[in-house]
């Protein structure tokens, strides 16, 4: 019961503390934080409603329907779809996004401690300090991890408001397609879905919840919530900028902690582990690398996304799910379907397009 009531606070606590930092770790390679451009934000939030929102459905019902984590989950679930084996293929173009990610995220904080720190103190030096610090971290209990995350996110947004220089006033621009390519990436990837995070966080209290709305709606809060606090949000000064790097190694150690467990569910030896681990993280000392490696971020966060739509959409019996969402209403159900078979994959589509285009622009 104990674990039921950490799990119903935690995993909204940590979509917020999630957010916020791939958000903050993406806004330099999107432009958003710097342009402050209202149109995009309305773009943006029209996706949360018709994208971010179904798939993040889609997540808790296969978590409900598998009631394990996402890695050894699609076993069975191909096996019940009587479909391909190739289909196991996202639960590991998932698992290994997470540590990259994290090391996205621990790559983002050292350059920005870099301009705020005294000369001499090197990229690759601070990089390191941060990686090791978040691999030792991600020993620590989940709880603390995520209480210390979003108690810094916070200490950070208000520093900076009382610290910082002002922020661009608001302004309202054209729509560009390399816009929807961006909202799409916040909406998603941003948020963590698809990365089966939520999914295995929330197992414990979906053995108790008939509906999956229950779980769906807050986490979609938070990620909600993060972004209007991130919009109040600059890394502007030394202060905020080191407690925001305090979240982000929390963050990025909550996120090897959850990738080496789905690891280690799999049965894989240490050594394999480790070396997944290390090896998704060290990529990122890789000189010169790092605006390439954003773009891989947030294609290879679009493509697990879109697999999975497909998959559950177009492959898994029509009914599985059903029960698993428990929605009050047929027509709710049947409405989440179309945008999980249609919506979903052509949006996705139309993004990786728009940003694969700004890649080779």
């Amino acid at each position: 019961m104990q674990d039921i009531a950490v799990s119903r606070w935690l995993s909204p606590l940590m979509a917020f503390c999630l957010s916020f930092i791939i958000i903050a770790t993406l806004a330099p390679v999107t432009g958003i934080q710097v342009e402050r451009q209202m149109d995009f934000w309305l773009l943006w939030l029209g996706t949360m409603l018709i994208l971010a929102l179904p798939l993040c459905y889609l997540e808790i019902a296969l978590a409900k329907r598998s009631k394990t984590t996402a890695l050894q989950a699609l076993s069975g679930l191909t096996r019940d779809a009587d479909t391909s084996q190739r289909w196991r293929i996202v639960g590991w173009l998932a698992v290994v996004f997470i540590p990259f990610m994290a090391g996205g995220m621990l790559n983002s904080s050292a350059v920005l401690l870099e301009q705020f720190t005294a000369q001499g103190v090197q990229l690759p030096i601070l990089l390191t300090g941060v990686s090791v610090a978040a691999f030792l971290l991600s020993f620590l209990s989940r709880q603390l991890l995520v209480l210390v995350g979003v108690a810094a996110v916070i200490a950070a947004v208000v520093l900076s408001k009382i610290m910082g220089t002002p922020v661009q006033a608001w302004k309202l621009t054209p729509v560009e397609f390399s816009e929807w390519g961006n909202a799409t990436v916040l909406a998603l990837v941003a948020s963590g879905l698809g990365m089966g995070l939520y999914w295995q966080s929330t197992l414990a209290q979906l053995s108790q919840q008939d509906q999956a709305t229950k779980t769906v709606l807050p986490i979609w809060i938070a990620q909600l919530l993060a972004v209007v606090v991130f919009s109040f949000f600059a890394a502007n000064a030394q202060i905020p900028v080191i407690v925001l790097t305090v979240a982000v190694v929390m963050t990025a150690a909550f996120l090897l902690q959850m990738a080496r467990e789905q690891l280690q569910q799999r049965q894989l030896s240490i050594i394999v582990q480790w070396l997944i681990l290390l090896a998704a993280v060290l990529v990122w000392f890789i000189p010169l690398a790092s605006s390439f490696f954003y773009t891989l971020i947030m294609l290879w966060g679009l493509i697990i996304c879109l697999i999975y739509a497909i998959f559950v959409g177009w492959i898994m019996k029509i009914s599985h799910l059903r029960k698993a969402m428990n929605f009050s209403s047929e027509a709710f159900y049947n409405i989440w379907r179309i945008m999980v078979r249609i919506v979903l994959p052509l949006a996705i589509v139309t993004a990786i397009i728009a940003v694969a285009g700004q890649l080779i622009g």
